[in-house]
This record gives C-alpha cells, sequence and structure tokens, in this order.
C-alpha cells in the first residue's frame, strides 16, 4: 500500500567524522548529547561539580566558557580534577572575541580541551578578522584539535551581511530581508570552514554549527547547510527559551531535522528556572532521541494521563517514583545491567487500557480504576503474572521491576546466556 507519506526516517545525511576526545561525531556514529556548563569557569569547584553532574546525566560533551585569563588558566586543572573521579568527559572550550590570545597565553588550556569553539562572527573586526581566525586554525592544528565553527544569528558578520545585502538589492531584491539572513548564516559558516581548510585544517577536524532562535529559521538554515557541505553539524536553537517553551521549540526544530536525516550532534539549550538543575537540559536531549527511535538512554515508563475513571492518584504516584528512581539509578545500572536502556515498564491506571498496555511492556501493572475491583494485574514478558492486592502494591511493583532487572539483564544472567 503506498502512500505520499514518508513514515519512516531518512537515512542520516552523510558526513565527515571527527573525532572530539574520544567521542565521534558524524559519519556512522550515533547523534550526540551536549550540554554546556553555566559556572565562572575560573572557579574550578563550581565547574568540576557542574561537568560531573552533566556528564553523569548523560552529556557526551561538555562546553565551558573560556573568556579571559583567569577561565583559561583553569581548564587544566578542571581536566585534571575530572580524570581524578574518573571522569574522562571531552571538554570544549567555548572562545570569542580574544580566543586567539587566550590559546596562544595558555598553552596548557589549549591542550587540556577536546575542542575549540569558535564564532566567525566575533573572532576579530576588519582587517583583524582573518588574522585572529588563522591563528586560532594554527593553535588548532598544532594540538590536534578539532574546531566547532559556530555561526550565531545574534553575533552575524555584518560585513558579510552587509555585502549580501547590497547585492540582493541591486540585483532587484529577489530574495527577502529574512531570506538574505539565511543566506548569510549559510556562508558565514561555509565560508569560514574553507578558509581553515585552507590554513591546513583537516576536514575531518571541523563541525559546523548555525544557530537561530526562530523554528522556521532554524530548519531552513540547517537545510541549506546540509545540502551544501559534507561537515559534520551541530544542531541547537540558540535562546530557546525556559521551561515548556524552550522544550517544544528544541523537539519541533530538532525533530523535523533529524527526521530529514540531518545532525550529528545536539544540545538542548533551554534557560534554567532560577536555581534550575543544569542537567535538565540533557535529559531532554535524550529523550528527544529516544522518543524518535534514534538512540536509547534510559528504560521508557508508559504512564496513564488519567480521567474520570482513575480519581485515585495512585498510578502517578506510582509511575513517578518508578520514572525517578529509574533516572537516580542509571549511571549505576548503565555498568551493573547492560541493554537496561531498552527496558519498557507500564504502570496504568484502570482496566480500559491497562491489561493491553501492560503486556506490551516487558513489566506492567493495571491498577485499579475507580469502582474496579482492589486488585491489580501484574503481566510480565506480555502474560499475567500475578495479581497485587493491598495497601502496600506500589512498593510489590517496585521490587518485581527490581527483581525483574536483575535477573533480565544482571551479570550473571548475561554469561548464562
Amino acid at each position: 500500500m503506498s502512500s505520499a507519506f514518508d513514515f519512516e526516517p531518512k537515512p542520516r545525511r552523510a558526513s565527515v567524522a571527527v573525532d572530539v576526545g574520544g567521542v565521534i561525531v558524524g559519519g556512522a556514529a550515533p547523534v550526540v548529547v551536549q550540554s554546556m556548563t553555566n559556572t565562572d569557569t575560573a572557579d574550578v569547584d563550581a565547574t568540576v561539580a557542574q561537568v560531573a553532574a552533566l556528564h553523569k546525566a548523560g552529556s557526551e560533551l561538555v562546553r565551558i566558557t573560556v573568556d579571559r585569563d583567569e577561565s583559561a588558566a583553569a581548564v587544566p586543572k578542571i581536566r585534571e580534577r575530572l580524570l581524578q573521579l574518573g571522569l574522562d568527559v571531552p571538554l570544549v572550550g567555548d572562545f570569542h572575541y580574544i580566543g586567539h590570545k587566550l590559546l596562544a597565553d595558555h598553552p596548557a588550556c589549549a591542550e587540556a580541551l577536546a575542542k575549540y569553539r569558535i564564532n566567525p562572527g566575533n573572532v576579530g573586526f576588519k582587517d583583524k578578522k582573518d588574522k585572529q581566525f588563522a591563528e586560532i586554525i594554527e593553535m588548532a592544528i598544532r594540538y590536534d584539535k578539532p574546531v566547532r565553527i559556530g555561526v550565531n544569528w545574534g553575533s552575524l558578520d555584518q560585513e558579510l551581511l552587509t555585502r549580501l545585502m547590497d547585492e540582493n538589492q541591486a540585483a532587484g531584491s529577489p530574495l527577502t530581508a529574512q531570506e538574505v539572513t539565511r543566506e548569510t548564516i549559510v556562508q558565514s559558516a561555509l565560508l569560514s570552514a574553507e578558509l581553515a581548510e585552507e590554513l591546513g585544517l583537516a576536514r575531518n577536524r571541523i563541525i559546523l554549527s548555525a544557530k537561530v532562535s526562530g523554528v522556521q529559521d532554524l530548519i531552513a538554515v540547517y537545510a541549506m547547510l546540509a545540502a551544501r557541505s559534507d561537515h559534520a553539524l551541530h544542531l541547537g536553537l540558540t535562546e530557546a527559551g525556559m521551561g515548556t517553551k524552550g522544550i517544544v521549540a528544541s523537539s519541533a526544530s530538532l525533530g523535523i531535522l533529524m527526521q530529514q536525516g540531518i545532525g550529528d550532534t545536539i544540545r538542548i539549550s533551554l534557560t534554567p528556572e532560577p536555581g534550575g538543575d543544569r542537567t535538565r537540559e540533557v535529559q531532554v536531549a535524550q529523550e528527544l532521541l529516544q522518543v524518535m527511535g534514534f538512540r536509547q538512554f534510559i528504560p521508557v515508563v508508559a504512564a496513564c494521563p488519567g480521567c474520570g475513571r482513575t480519581t485515585s492518584t495512585v498510578f502517578q504516584e506510582l509511575a513517578q517514583k518508578i520514572q525517578e528512581d529509574i533516572r537516580a539509578s542509571m549511571p549505576i545500572w548503565r555498568e551493573k545491567y547492560p541493554g537496561v536502556e531498552a527496558l519498557k515498564v507500564a504502570v496504568m491506571g484502570c482496566i480500559v487500557n491497562g491489561p493491553g498496555e501492560s503486556k506490551h511492556a516487558d513489566i506492567g501493572i493495571s491498577l485499579p480504576g475507580t469502582g474496579e475491583m482492589p486488585a491489580a494485574p501484574v503481566f510480565i514478558d506480555g502474560q499475567k503474572a500475578m495479581t497485587l492486592r493491598g495497601p502496600k502494591i506500589a512498593e510489590e511493583f517496585q521490587l518485581l521491576v527490581a527483581d525483574y532487572i536483575e535477573k533480565r539483564f544482571g551479570r550473571g544472567q548475561a554469561a548464562a546466556e
């Protein structure tokens, strides 16, 4: 049965693979999750703590700000402290304005970083632009580091934008101002990559990004960039926003691009709420990749949304508790239970969909809804295994989940198989 709609993701766009401190970005490698600290990098203790938290949450690359001498001097100390904690996480240095000077003045920083991120819109201005860009590229070559050339429309190369606007006007303005801006973003990335290669930086040491804050603009810019380059691409909606707005905007734009096979590494740039957890952006990135079927990071908990049949909050509380326990346990489980991220758990609230959903899961429970008998059938591997009754149904089911994980994913079972 044919359809005008393509329901399957397109194959990943062919891109050059880049080794970033042992993490492969592009090529045939899975889409990589990365994040960025918001600490003062000069504060070694605070930065180490946040990098460790982001990495333990699942961030495979962590970017840190390197904006002055004190932060550059702190980078090798941060790297050393992380290694002492057993955390070999690649650190990406985020440079603006004076990156050429900081890398030259702090060779230990240049060595400790796994990648440099530079912005062609503010790497230098007028006659200093190409010179300072070249100095950073030469440092990358000297220390064998990859570079992300990260264009951002908030700091776009104004000389290039003005030139393209003038050319468009001279041609009778066939493009809108928005279209010219998009073209400027793409050209800024491509021209900078071309210059880097002319200076001697290998193609497999370059990653490109082109960040904007509008969903439709992001989709358009990356589609253009992907069609005109085989460089590995970092996806991210800049200034995505806070809370659900940032999550929805990032998921909508990045989801569409990845469905089209575009994107080799992603960051969800959420604005944290005051006192909020920075690792939230890592969680959202993982969940986006997982729900789209590109990667698996953590067991899935399917839970009933609730309706008039489910006046009890037991299923909500149980689903939340299991989800929290799983996320908290994953750093240990990844080592102890290989493959556990594929686990599917169902916590349902009534007889309508409860048994069916529970059968589809590896282990599931159908809790009694309003007016139903106070019994909760448990299904394991698609078969009804038992029925729980009494005031401790939730606690008993949690123990069953733990037992199931140990039996299916424990090292003893893996060895036996």
